[in-house]
């Protein structure tokens, strides 16, 4: 088995530092000095021994030893913090890491005391090793993220943060999620479940039964009581800063705790934008058709939303856009005007039905769409408008798939009108490439990533598009695209043997469900005039090139291999 990379590693230590409130750099660091023990997955430790409660087979992983290191150096801080140790002792503020005094004592060692039950024995290292190893990383990691040298504005901007929060709060689950982790880390607890438990003692733990779960209103009013606390209770503890870091991790959606930090210090507003409403306005859209009656009030809402869509100055010019005459309506029949009444439904219902596809998220599109929702729903003020999408996106974020509540169903836009002559300007992704194909712009260039810079490019991908279409029919099946065309640094990860080859679009890895690349290779042989490969460490994978195919002369250069 092959040994864990940097970046597994770096996961474990994260993944550990995150459940215990324990700044991750550190785990990093007692990784790289200890080096120790050796261990049953072919890693080696980070000083833990079993001790106490915390057996052998807890610790003899890399993930184990991660996992109790992390607890250990909580129990750590939990004992010094009892002994009358300060936030000063315990944590740099300035240089955003642990103490220089608390790394030396962590360096000593720590023998638990029977009672620690969750801790383990970490061995003594060399401090000045420890330090540095610490040090480096800590402030690679705030070199990467853009943070200052200077971190003393945090503790500042987490209180400030925090106690704006219980006027933002709207009860999204990922507002929820980020209060139930601060809760969770400040009470230095390892499950979001027992952090619900804690505050609500009679709840059922959702570990057990997800039907159990405590009513969400009676939940969010304990959370945001709670949180109204935490400033007053807030003393600098390490773990009170991660807890309050975590918070904002989860609010703000961001990957990562720099990330937290750096939005902190370009002091982001801490109510959401309003790009957070998209999936309850799509939802909203994708429904109306079904609620169409073709009511006055319902077309004069469209029309409407059309108008401010298209930024045209009238309503006359809406209806005109849409294919109705205006001026034809005023000395029509009753019957013209029911038939311009259901031309101006259809064209109408056709517009929202392709709103999913065309909304590019500009600030006249939304205004349009949260207009529309006003209107239909009658609702009197934009912030009621707004309110109400919240309560649609809660529901959305909460409901079984296939409910009433649940997110429809995406509709694909009717693909594409086939162009007889692709240009660099024409290409549509979901177009076929060749006439009457299934391979597709998109999957030619991994969903628009490669799009072809030139016409050789693009008659390459072309070539071999039309050439392999045919495989597709020789085979029974459908192929399945994992590179084609590609630039030069993605084609170099590929196993190809001659790289370059996807760059110039004339070659492609696939693979096809429920054959073996033996399969293939043994179908396509006889009749492939390119290029053909497959690979004995990849048994599914198959190489396909042009290799000088020529439609036009029905010649090409054979080439077989197998690595």
């Amino acid at each position: 088995m092959e040994p864990l990379n940097a970046a597994q590693r770096q996961a474990y230590f994260q993944r550990a530092g995150d459940r215990a409130g324990v700044h991750a750099p550190l785990l990093a660091a007692l990784y790289a000095i200890h080096q120790a023990p050796p261990l049953s997955d072919g890693e080696v430790g980070l000083g833990i021994s079993p001790a106490n409660q915390v057996a052998l087979r807890d610790v003899e992983t890399l993930w184990g030893q991660t996992q109790t290191a992390a607890s250990t150096i909580r129990s750590i801080t939990d004992r010094l913090t009892a002994q009358g140790w300060q936030s000063a002792d315990l944590w740099d503020v300035d240089r955003g890491r642990y103490g220089d005094r608390f790394l030396t004592t962590l360096a000593e060692g720590y023998l638990p005391p029977p009672n620690d039950t969750g801790a383990a024995r970490l061995e003594p290292c060399d401090a000045t090793a420890l330090l540095r190893v610490y040090t480096n990383l800590v402030e690679a990691a705030h070199q990467a993220a853009g943070l200052p040298p200077n971190l003393a504005f945090v503790d500042a901007a987490l209180l400030h943060f925090v106690e704006q929060l219980p006027v933002a709060y709207r009860g999204l689950s990922h507002e929820r999620q980020g209060l139930l982790e601060a809760v969770r880390l400040w009470r230095k607890l390892d499950s979001q479940s027992a952090a619900i438990h804690s505050i609500l003692p009679n709840a059922s733990s959702i570990e057990q039964n997800i039907d159990a779960r405590p009513p969400e209103d009676r939940l969010d009013i304990a959370l945001q009581d709670l949180i109204r606390r935490l400033p007053l209770n807030y003393a600098g503890y390490p773990h009170q800063r991660e807890a309050l870091l975590r918070l904002v991790q989860c609010w703000r959606q961001l990957p990562s705790r720099s990330a937290a930090i750096a939005s902190l210090e370009q002091k982001a507003p801490i109510a959401s934008a309003l790009t957070l409403l998209d999936p309850a306005l799509m939802a909203f859209v994708q429904r109306l058709p079904a609620h169409y009656l073709g009511k006055g009030d319902q077309r004069n809402a469209l029309t409407e939303t059309f108008r401010q869509w298209q930024q045209l100055d009238s309503r006359t010019a809406a209806v005109r856009a849409l294919g109705v005459d205006p001026e034809a309506l005023v000395s029509a029949s009753p019957a013209a005007l029911v038939d311009a009444a259901r031309q101006l439904d259809h064209q109408l219902i056709r517009f929202v039905q392709r709103i999913p596809t065309i909304y590019r998220e500009t600030q006249t599109q939304r205004a349009a769409l949260l207009h529309l929702v006003q209107t239909w729903r009658g609702m009197e003020t934009a912030d009621a408008t707004e309110q109400s999408l919240v309560e649609d996106l809660r529901r959305l974020q909460t409901a079984r798939s296939g409910s009433p509540d649940a997110m429809p169903l995406p509709t694909a836009d009717p693909l594409p009108v086939l162009q007889t002559e692709w240009t660099l300007d024409n290409l549509q992704l979901h177009g076929a490439i060749a006439p009457g194909g299934r391979l597709t712009w998109a999957e030619a260039t991994q969903g628009g990533l490669y799009l072809p810079q030139n016409s050789a490019a693009m008659v390459a991908i072309v070539q071999l598009a039309t050439m392999a279409e045919q495989v597709g029919v020789r085979l029974g099946r459908s192929l399945h695209i994992v590179a084609w065309h590609c630039s030069l640094a993605a084609a170099a990860a590929l196993p190809s043997p001659h790289p370059e080859r996807h760059t110039l679009g004339d070659a492609l890895l696939f693979y096809c469900d429920g054959l073996t690349a033996q399969q293939i290779y043994w179908t396509l042989d006889p009749w492939w005039a390119g290029g053909l490969g497959r690979f004995t460490q990849h048994p599914a994978l198959v190489y396909l090139d042009s290799s000088g195919l020529s439609p036009e002369l029905g010649t090409g250069h054979r080439v077989r291999w197998v690595r």
